[in-house]
Formats: structure tokens, sequence, C-alpha cells
């Protein structure tokens, strides 16, 4: 047996996993690289996978840095069966098509640039006849329960708290006589997160391949989190500036309305005009009202009173291209929140392109920014972004708020692992920049003895 993963080594975009085997042939998630300067050549390519000798796709949320790349192989004659828990296609669903609808935006832009300059139009990576193609392929398989899905192959998803539906995927294999099992950490979420459970993790495996975004440090507490979430709001709203918020539309903006309600229930952030400019922001928020079932007992509580979002009187929801761009000419205290959670595209980009030259906006970071993008630039403390290849002054404030984000730290990463420890599993660390993946195989080995392997492109593991 053999795994090759397919991206997010020594990065946290592009995560994949070949898994072949004597019987059959298995993808473990297909992400889109971001932020590298050759992420669209990277997101062009399959790189150890041959769609055609695909026997499934299993999904471990739906982020697009673990299923950017998925419409691709369906458009290279790809015809396996995709599964995933019901809430996680739900939201793939949404956001592939999303993401489609915008690559065909930023690629009329270009060709538009290059006609002008007289050069070949360029080809997008996939059409929307791709995506509608694999949303016929679809299997949910729910939580805890072993599914058959290839010969040799079965698939157990446990919860891992990182976005509604988000899994790890627990793989018996039986191969060559013998039975193995392996572990994709996928995202894993921290404890205490509003909305979502805390991770479930498996406690026997072989092969453990565990994310490393946060290897190196700890988050600060829910609860002080929020403090300074409220606090930065409170100043600003005051101060009658701008705030916009870049968010993930799925995960991060439903977190984020989250805390905005409760401020507001609380008295410590004053009401003021607020915009949720990303359709699929709205389009995610609908389905996590459909998913109930899947939140903690804390949000159950709130959701049955009624009084999760009671509170957001002043929210508008921002269908339009053209209300978003009146955004644009805003002046007064506003908290505008939109798609693009790390600048590289979605609405957020335009904003971001109007508001930064002024004083009287500021910028939360209120989630991790791959190296790269304009997320990342933001946050280092540019004073000159590119926007559409056009120089952009930034006299914005740029705040990053901790707590926020939907990675577990470095603690909370050993605690998961622990419950696997005692098998002594072989460990891989993938999903995190290479500062973080030594810290934390530093941590393993000091508390379970174990050598955490860093992979890099080009490595494959066999058992």
């Amino acid at each position: 047996m053999r795994i090759t993963p397919c991206g997010a080594l020594g990065e946290v975009t592009g995560s994949g996993y070949l898994v072949e085997t004597d019987k059959a042939t298995v993808l473990v998630d297909f992400g889109a690289f971001q932020g590298r300067p050759d992420a669209e050549e990277m997101n062009r390519t399959f790189g150890p996978v041959k769609p055609d000798a695909l026997d499934a796709v299993v999904l471990t949320h739906a982020h697009t840095d673990h299923t950017g790349r998925v419409p691709l192989l369906y458009g290279a004659g790809c015809t396996a069966p995709i599964f995933s828990t019901r809430a996680s296609l739900d939201l793939t669903h949404i956001l592939l098509l999303d993401a489609a609808g915008h690559a065909a935006e930023d690629l009329a832009r270009q060709n538009r640039r290059r006609s002008r300059d007289r050069l070949p139009p360029l080809r997008g990576l996939v059409d929307r006849d791709d995506i509608e193609r694999l949303f016929g392929l679809m299997q949910a398989v729910p939580y805890d329960m072993p599914h058959a899905m290839a010969p040799g192959i079965t698939v157990t998803f446990r919860d891992n708290g990182h976005i509604l539906g988000s899994t790890s995927v627990e793989m018996i294999v039986h191969d060559g006589g013998q039975k193995r099992t392996i572990v994709f950490s996928g995202d894993i979420g921290p404890k205490g997160t509003p909305i979502l459970r805390d991770p479930d993790p498996p406690t026997h495996t072989d092969l453990v391949f565990l994310e490393s975004t946060y290897g190196d440090r700890d988050h600060a507490s829910p609860d002080h989190g929020a403090a300074q979430f409220h606090q930065v709001l409170r100043d600003a709203i005051w101060a009658q500036k701008v705030v916009i918020i870049p968010a993930f539309a799925i995960g991060r903006t439903q977190s984020v309305l989250f805390q905005i309600a409760a401020g507001i229930r609380a008295g410590v952030v004053p009401e003021c005009p607020l915009y949720l400019d990303s359709p699929m922001a709205s389009k995610t928020t609908a389905t996590y009202r459909r998913h109930q079932d899947l939140y903690d007992e804390e949000t159950k509580r709130l959701s049955r009173v009624g009084t999760m979002y009671e509170h957001l009187r002043q929210l508008t929801i921002v269908d339009s291209v053209e209300q978003s761009r009146q955004l644009n000419q805003t002046q007064s205290a506003c908290i505008i929140i939109a798609g693009g959670g790390m600048c590289e595209g979605g609405r957020v980009v335009h904003h971001l392109k109007h508001h930064l030259p002024s004083t009287r906006t500021e910028v939360l970071v209120v989630g991790y920014m791959a190296v790269g993008t304009l997320g990342r630039q933001l946050a280092d403390g540019l004073k000159t972004v590119l926007i559409h290849d056009q120089p952009v002054q930034v006299r914005a404030a740029i705040r990053a708020i901790d707590g926020f984000s939907a990675h577990a730290g470095q603690t909370e990463l050993l605690e998961w692992l622990g419950a696997m420890a005692r098998s002594s599993p072989r460990v891989a660390l993938t999903h995190g920049e290479e500062p973080q993946r030594t810290a934390l195989a530093a941590k393993i080995k000091d508390r379970f003895g174990l050598d955490a392997e860093r992979l890099m492109p080009g490595d494959f593991i066999e058992l």
C-alpha cells in the first residue's frame, strides 16, 4: 500500500492524499493551492493522480484548500463517487459553484487586458458543466458509521470541530492479506468553538497524517478573543470608522456573526449598520441553520429560545454587485463582512482596494493567512500592496484578532494525537509551514516518543 501526498507539504494549501492498494485507488481531498507565485499553474496539475483510475474520492470538509481541484478530476474523465457528510457535501456544492463564478469573472478581466495587449485568451481551469457533473456523484455518509467505499477500503468519518460537517477520516484497509488503519486528520478545530462540537478523535491507528497549521503555538482562549473583538469593534464604531472583516464564507462568517450578536446582546458593542457582502456566506448560513443537529449543546439551547442572531437588527444581506459597489462609498460607521478569507478573491478584495487608503478604515484579520496572500501581506504590515495589478497604499489600521481560528493550537493538536499515541502510530505532519511543522514534531517526540515525519513534495509512504 502506498500513500502519496498531493500538496500541503511545508504549506497550508493544496491538501490531498492518493491511497493505492492492490485492489483500489482512493483520493482523500484534492485542494487548491493559494498564495504561492505558481498557484495558478499548480492548480492545473494532477500530480500523482490519474483521474480515470480513481475508485472513490473522500472529502474531509468543504474548504477550497481541500476541495478546489476536485472539479478538474471530473473534467478529465473521473467517474468515481464522492463521499463525505451531508453537511460537507451541501457546503461543497455552494463553494465550488461560487468559486467557478469568481474564476469566470477573473478570467474575463484578464482576457480583456490580454485582448488590449493583442495576446491570446487564457482558458479557464474548469467550467460549470464539470462541477454539475460531480454533484450527481456525491454520496452522504453519517458520522461514526463505517462505510465500504472501494474494494478492501472502509471509511468512518469522525467529527473534528473545524467547520460544519468537517471530519477526520479513519480508513481501514485490507491489502495483501493485512489490515491497516490510516487516519487523515483533516483540519482539526479548537475546543469550545461557538456552534460546533468539539473534536472526537479515533483511538487507534497504524499511520496518521496530522495537520500542523498552528503547530508552534496556542491561541488565546475563546473568551479572551471575544473580549478583544468586542473592544476593537466598540472603539472603531465610536470613532465612526468603516470596519472590514475578511471572512471565509464557510465557518468563519457564522462565528463572526455569532460574536457580534453576543456583543450587542451583552451591551458592549454598539448597534450599527452591518453588511454581509457574500452571497455564498448567505447560502452557507442558511445551510448551517438546516443542520442544527450538528450544533454543540450551547448553540442548540440558544437556537431553541431564538436568541442566537436576534440582536442583528441592522444586518443587511448584500446580494447584487451594484449593492456591493455602493458600500465602497460608505464613510460612516459600519461593519462589512465580505467573502474572501485570505483576501485572494471574492468581494472583500474590491472593498480593500477602495478603503485601504483611508485612515478611517479598520481591517480585522480573524483567521490564518497563508504566505504570499494579500491577507498575509496586510497582517505583516506592508504599506503598499498590489490589488488587480495596481499599487494600493495602506493607511487603514490592520488588527489581528486571536480567538477566531478554526484550527486547533499546538496543545490541542497534541491532545488529539494523544488519543492514538498508545498504538505507537507512524506520524506524518502535513498542512503546515515549515517552522510550525518543526516545532510540533519536537513536541510530539518529547511527549510521546514518536518521530514525526515531515514529508516533502515527491515523498510517499509505503506500508
